[in-house]
């Protein structure tokens, strides 16, 4: 299982986008590859730890807790990535 995690908050004008990219993304991809990938909404607001890392980069894109993207998201270097997995 692939988990991708979009980081963003409340009021945040580029994370609804990114997270629309993201699912797209995945919904495009074949089942084979999109079964296998949970995506996760985590907000900055929400844990301290977040916010010390991401606040001046959201919305923060990680693939299995590694960094994918941050502030925009590119669909082509996405589907890119989730097709090699």
């Amino acid at each position: 299982m692939t988990t991708i995690t979009v980081i963003g908050k409340a009021g945040c004008h580029l994370c609804p986008t990114a997270l629309a990219i993201v699912e797209t993304v995945v919904a495009d991809l074949p089942d084979e590859i999109g079964d296998g990938i949970e995506i996760v909404e985590r907000s900055i607001e929400d844990d301290p730890a977040l916010y010390e890392l991401w606040w001046e980069k959201i919305p923060v894109v990680l693939i299995d807790d590694e960094l994918h993207a941050h502030w925009r998201v590119s669909p082509d270097r996405l589907r890119q990535r989730l097709e090699e997995s």
